[in-house]
């Protein structure tokens, strides 16, 4: 039954996905990570004194490595929201899981054990077939860049959920884990402001910034029900419930933004759920103590 909460946080995640599209008409991809940390780390330090958590921890570094990813991870998955359609944002982020396959087929390459590899090879391919047909539409549309950083974001996140594993396995409360990855949020939106400053006030209207609150709070809570997912159920189960976002995704992007994408990007998506699906259960037959990806 933990594993259920992966459903919930996947319906927390495309519903942040609404609040970034709709946010970003007055708002730079920095500035929304900026406000999506600091709503985040003020919603859970209220969370952490209720349940008396402390925030001392004795694996400092692998909440450093988890944010620093993880951060990078987001903002590309912001920027690809706000210039693709909702569904295939989705579906570029939640490539994770086969670029862990991916990960896990090139170090046995590396290592020269390569043997019993090829139907893990096989998803891999699949998924990057699936993503030449997500991404031709943007091609069409001159989309091309934010498709490719959606797509970075997707092999930062494998890194980055790699982490939550870990440090669930390490037994870090679920509250304190996802703290320090607002702290982290928050920290690289301080970065890209330096960069691409603030929107002037000017330019910003009243719908837009009604959406920066529940972007941070979704997003906390998606992050909460995710790592107490692959914190306290079973990791295949919840890694393949995960692509339950890309469903919830596709239905916003439908019903809300009317989004035409034709039958081969629909084939791409498909194609790319499949292989995510079947990479993780090839995954944790050949190596079962081996962290999948979480979301």
């Amino acid at each position: 039954m933990q594993a259920l909460w992966m459903v919930l946080g996947a319906f927390f995640f495309a519903t942040m996905g609404v609040a970034v599209k709709y946010a970003s008409a007055s708002f730079n991809t920095a500035e929304l990570v900026l406000y999506r940390g600091l709503i985040s780390v003020a919603f859970l330090a209220v969370a952490l004194r209720i349940h008396g958590t402390s925030l001392r921890t004795q694996v400092p570094l692998m909440h450093a490595w988890r944010s620093l990813v993880g951060g990078f991870s987001l903002a590309a998955w912001f920027y690809a929201i706000a210039w693709l359609p909702l569904a295939t944002a989705m579906t570029l982020n939640y490539m994770s899981g086969v670029w862990v396959a991916a990960f896990i087929v090139g170090g046995a390459l590396l290592y020269g054990k390569s043997e019993r590899q090829g139907p893990l090879l096989l998803t891999v391919l699949l998924g990057f077939a699936g993503v030449v047909l997500t991404l031709r539409p943007t091609i069409d549309q001159n989309q091309l860049f934010a498709g490719l950083i959606g797509l970075i974001g997707g092999m930062s996140a494998a890194l980055a959920y790699l982490q939550v594993t870990a440090l669930g396995r390490a037994g870090e409360p679920v509250e304190r884990t996802v703290f320090y990855f607002a702290l982290g949020t928050l920290v690289t939106g301080v970065l890209g402001i330096l960069y691409t400053g603030f929107t002037p006030l000017d330019q910003i209207s009243w719908q837009a910034a009604a959406w920066l609150l529940p972007i941070g709070v979704l997003a906390t809570l998606g992050q909460w029900c995710m790592t107490r997912a692959y914190s306290h159920g079973h990791t295949l189960v919840v890694a393949s419930l995960q692509y339950s976002g890309i469903v919830f995704g596709a239905l916003y992007s439908l019903l809300l933004f009317g989004d035409q994408i034709p039958l081969y990007g629909w084939l791409g998506i498909a194609l790319i759920v499949v292989s995510g699906v079947a990479a993780t259960f090839l995954r944790e037959r050949a190596l079962p103590d081996t962290p999948a990806e979480d979301h």
